[in-house]
């Protein structure tokens, strides 16, 4: 068994290329590779999303760390690692002991979201200063009232927001 409670035997070691055979890429270290896990359970991340996430966040590579150089594991690797621990039956006692782990030191893990902000456009708004005011105020401008038409031309609940240095008007999905 390559995998035992302890990692006896590294993860380098359970999957190692033939010798010789230059073509296959050095394994990733299997702390390297739980605590992928870690991360794909504290944010509920399939094997594709994680790779991204890892590939996008500095805040993961961080927690791996790992620098923007170095390789990072594809989606196929994580779901081998994982199938690995499955077959080694030892993925509940590894995720067990590392809570225990946190449990000793005063730590608690907490499931995280990531959140990208998509932006939903809507026309932009040409209103004058006092039907602005109005607005913000939370009512209607009279002047809207009189020719119904206007009034169903103005999206009066869409926001202005700022994304990647950008003014964005519409909403957020």
């Amino acid at each position: 068994m390559c995998l035992g409670r302890n990692f006896v035997r590294p993860w380098n070691e359970c999957f190692a290329a033939p010798s010789g055979n230059k073509a296959v890429a050095p394994p990733f270290d299997a702390v390297l590779m739980f605590k992928i896990l870690v991360l794909q359970a504290l944010y509920n991340l399939s094997d594709e999303q994680t790779e991204y996430q890892i590939r996008d966040r500095l805040s993961f590579m961080r927690f791996l760390g790992l620098d923007l150089a170095q390789r990072i594991p594809d989606a196929k690797t994580i779901w081998l690692f994982r199938e690995t621990l499955a077959q080694a039956k030892v993925v509940e006692a590894l995720f067990t002991q590392f809570e225990t782990y946190l449990a000793e030191h005063g730590l608690q893990p907490r499931g995280g979201q990531l959140i990208d902000a998509s932006l939903v456009p809507v026309p932009k708004p040409h209103n004058s200063h006092n039907e602005h005011a109005t607005i913000k105020a939370g009512t209607c401008p009279t002047e809207w009232e009189r020719p119904p038409a206007k009034r169903r031309q103005k999206d009066t609940e869409a926001r202005w927001t700022v994304k990647h240095g950008e003014n964005h008007y519409g909403y957020t999905n």
